[in-house]
């Protein structure tokens, strides 16, 4: 339990309502926060800055009471606090916002928001009436449109993270981490987060916001601290920093180009997609997408971008309409049969159908061509595989211990990143990219960037999704905007602005079923 009671912390003075002193944390082969320190200001928000790896979730998971430290303390109130695990967090007033979502799917919003809180009846029952009414109460308060008897699993994943949010703001703590909390945020959803933040600034809440997007860092943050390689770097007022200071302070050294889009020789059309439509999903999508050309493909969330990409890669086989590759008709019903054909799609969201979280980071990177490409008969090329696997990982800058680290212990970033490196090792012609640099630092959003380009000067055809309208203008040749599943308009590189495409991706209006 927690040393001291949330009660007994509010009395104590201290100018910082929060403060992580001395921190060290080790795990096996690798030193994760190297003598740390943190301090949060009442009604304050602070941004917590960094590459992926640089320790700022370890940080968190202390503070949050998942972790102990080896060595230094947290203070709340100016007061030592001793965290056994995340309820004695709770009950001093901290709670956490995971970036990877904690949510039990197959209970209630209402449930999930109040576990082992729930309101009870006089025989000891869940009062779900209570439940109900507290929970759209909470909602109300929020401004958060969503029925608290829904099952979680029938949520998108920006509605689960709108669910995480009143979930933490629930607990009334006087600390609320905030861990890549906008990751699968509209526009519209995150000005609304942003209005909750500014409502517990206003009654003296300690905001520790960790995120990847500078625009959001300047636009709410009051102190920014910059971690780099599990070391406490820097702390400043965010109105003396500028977003290429924080850059250098994260990375080490200067980032030149953060898109650094090359113009290549576009070939022929590998893909070419007509009529495509899935009953109730989507319909009427048409478009050709040519050898060394990156397609964008830009729309709020609910317009069905994840989903042509999930129907072309035969996860969720189209109801009518054709697929052609190179000239050839093709019937893609299975992932099996879609990499056959040279498709590779890195999914919208890795947790849930990405990554084996229980596997090693060899397991997850080599799964998608035990099957084909690296076996000699009935034997699979081990020495082989494991040879392009090491290749990838430097490539990409993985950073874990070793091969045979749990993947699940890798931070989200790093996670991304072999995932990557499994769809490029099967060699794709066609490369699916749904959210490619979410969760990403910006030094390694720039190397990412950096490789789409190059894939794309080898001729491969590139489609890539992504709700950050900077990375599509950023990367594309041309960009497709969808609307509630139907596609209202094509923008080609030069004519392409923020303003344009948001008109269409809130457009009714869609297009006839070419893209001429």
């Amino acid at each position: 339990m927690a040393t001291m009671t949330a009660e007994k912390l509010s009395t104590a003075t201290s100018e910082y309502l929060l403060e992580v002193v001395d921190a060290r944390k080790t795990f096996p082969g690798v030193v994760a926060l190297d003598n740390v320190q943190l301090k949060i200001r009442p009604g304050t928000v602070h941004a917590l800055m960094g590459e992926n790896g640089a320790g700022k979730s370890t940080l968190m998971k202390i503070i949050a009471g998942i972790y102990i430290p080896d060595l230094g303390e947290v203070r709340l109130h100016g007061e030592p606090l001793q965290l056994n695990g995340p309820l004695d967090a709770l009950e001093a007033g901290i709670a956490m916002i995971h970036q990877e979502l904690n949510l039990m799917p197959y209970m209630t919003i209402a449930e999930n928001i109040w576990i082992r809180r729930e309101p009870l009846t006089a025989f000891g029952l869940v009062d779900h009436n209570a439940l109900y009414d507290k929970t759209q109460a909470l909602f109300d308060r929020l401004g958060i449109e969503l029925d608290p008897d829904m099952e979680v699993r029938h949520l998108t994943v920006a509605g689960r993270q709108m669910v995480e949010i009143a979930k933490a703001v629930s607990y009334e703590s006087d600390v609320l981490i905030m861990d890549e909390p906008t990751s699968a945020l509209t526009d519209r959803e995150v000005a609304h987060l942003f209005r909750i933040i500014a409502d517990l600034k206003a009654q003296g809440k300690g905001i520790i916001y960790i995120t990847h997007k500078m625009d959001e860092v300047f636009e709410i943050a009051d102190d920014i601290s910059v971690f780099r390689d599990g070391q406490f770097i820097h702390t400043a007022p965010a109105s003396e920093l500028t977003s290429n200071e924080i850059i250098k302070l994260m990375v080490g050294r200067e980032v030149n180009q953060m898109f650094p889009k090359e113009e290549v020789p576009i070939g022929g059309v590998v893909l070419s997609v007509k009529s495509l439509a899935l009953d109730g999903v989507f319909e009427n999508i048409s478009f050709d997408v040519r050898a060394g050309e990156i397609l964008g493909i830009a729309g709020l969330v609910g317009s069905g971008r994840t989903n042509v990409a999930e129907t072309l890669f035969g996860v969720t086989p189209a109801t009518s309409g054709t697929i052609s590759i190179h000239g050839e008709e093709v019937a893609i019903t299975s992932p099996h049969q879609a990499m056959l054909r040279g498709l590779a799609l890195l999914t919208e969201d890795r947790k849930e159908t990405g990554l084996f979280l229980n596997l090693s980071v060899l397991e997850n990177m080599e799964i998608a061509v035990l099957r084909d490409g690296y076996t000699k008969g009935a034997f699979v090329e081990q020495g082989r595989i494991d040879h392009e696997c090491d290749g990838m990982k430097a490539m990409l800058r993985v950073k874990t211990p070793d091969m045979e680290e749990r993947i699940g212990n890798l931070s989200g970033g790093n996670q991304q990143k072999v995932l990557i490196g499994r769809w490029l090792l099967t060699k794709p012609r066609i490369l699916i990219l749904d959210e490619p640099t979410r969760g990403i630092d910006v030094g390694a959003k720039a190397e990412i960037h950096k490789l789409i380009s190059k894939l794309a000067g080898e001729g491969v055809a590139v489609i890539m999704i992504s709700s950050e309208l900077p990375e599509v203008l950023g990367m594309s040749d041309r960009i497709m905007v969808m609307h509630e599943g139907k596609v209202t308009g094509f923008l080609d590189r030069g004519e392409a602005n923020q303003v344009n495409i948001m008109e269409l991706a809130s457009s009714p209006v869609e297009l006839p079923a070419t893209d001429d």
